[in-house]
C-alpha cells in the first residue's frame, strides 16, 4: 500500500483524449475557467510537472523558456493532500516530488495565480522558483503553493 494508503499519491498514463481518472487532483483554473489537474511528462529526459486540461483534451510542461504540449502524460490521483504557500524555491517536508531534471535535481508539484489563472508547475528549487506553462511560454514565478501529501 506505500505510505499514505490506498488513497495517497497515484500516477496514471493517459492519452490527453482518455477520460479524467477518478480522484484526480484538481490543480485550479485556466484563465477561461476550465479546470486545470495535475499531470506529469516526459521532456527531453526529464519528467516534468504538465498542467492537463480535460475540457480541452491539452497537456503541456515548461522547459527551456517555452510551454509545450504533450499528448501522453500520467494524471496524479489521491486523497489526503493540501496545497502550502511557500517561495524562492523552498519545498515543504511532504511535498510531492514529481520527477528530476536530466542532472538529477528534484522537482517538486507547484501551483501559483498567473494572468487570471492557478496553474500547476514545476518547483525548481535550485533556481528558486516554480515554472508554469502558460500563453506559449516559461513563466517564472518566486511565490507559489506546493502539493503536499500527509
Amino acid at each position: 500500500m506505500g505510505i499514505w494508503g490506498s488513497t495517497g499519491p497515484k500516477w496514471n498514463t493517459r492519452s490527453v483524449k482518455d477520460p479524467l481518472p477518478p480522484s484526480a487532483i484538481l490543480a485550479g483554473h485556466d484563465s477561461d475557467n476550465d479546470p486545470i489537474y495535475v499531470g506529469r511528462a516526459r521532456h527531453k529526459g526529464e519528467m516534468l510537472t504538465a498542467k492537463f486540461i480535460p475540457n480541452k483534451k491539452q497537456a503541456y510542461v515548461s522547459w527551456g523558456g517555452k510551454e509545450i504540449t504533450k499528448n501522453k502524460l500520467e494524471v496524479l490521483t489521491g486523497q489526503g493532500h493540501s496545497w502550502v504557500p511557500t517561495r524562492g524555491g523552498k519545498v515543504p517536508p511532504g511535498a510531492l516530488r514529481v520527477g528530476q531534471t536530466s542532472d538529477g535535481e528534484a522537482l517538486y508539484v507547484g501551483r501559483a495565480f498567473f494572468a487570471g489563472s492557478l496553474t500547476p508547475g514545476k518547483v525548481h528549487p535550485s533556481h528558486g522558483c516554480l515554472y508554469i506553462p502558460y500563453g506559449g511560454a516559461e513563466q517564472r514565478l518566486v511565490e507559489y503553493e506546493v502539493l503536499v501529501f500527509a
